[in-house]
């Protein structure tokens, strides 16, 4: 049976403000994959959402960001801040 991934609790506050500036977000829902993917300006970005000071990855989401096969924008945020500069909105 599959249980629905836990959201970190600052997730809806940092997917409003980037769906409010015109990025387009879907939840990805694999235990294994950064929390969004986000697409804004032509370009597309994986983020991992984690809470300020307690968030940390688990052994599945450790293994994920050491792959080195992955070669696209990918990122770990807590901030609405640092969402949004590390997709370009805001420098």
């Amino acid at each position: 049976m599959r249980y629905a991934a836990k959201r970190d609790t600052n997730e809806a506050e940092i997917v409003a403000v980037l769906e409010k500036i015109g990025a387009t977000v879907e939840r990805l829902n694999d235990a294994a994959l950064p929390d969004l993917l986000v697409g804004f300006r032509g370009t597309n970005f994986l983020l991992e959402v984690k809470v300020p000071q307690t968030g940390r990855l688990t052994e599945v989401q450790k293994a994920w960001w050491q792959n080195v096969w992955w070669s696209g924008q990918r990122a770990i945020v807590t901030t609405t801040e640092e969402a949004l500069r590390e997709i370009g909105a805001i420098k």
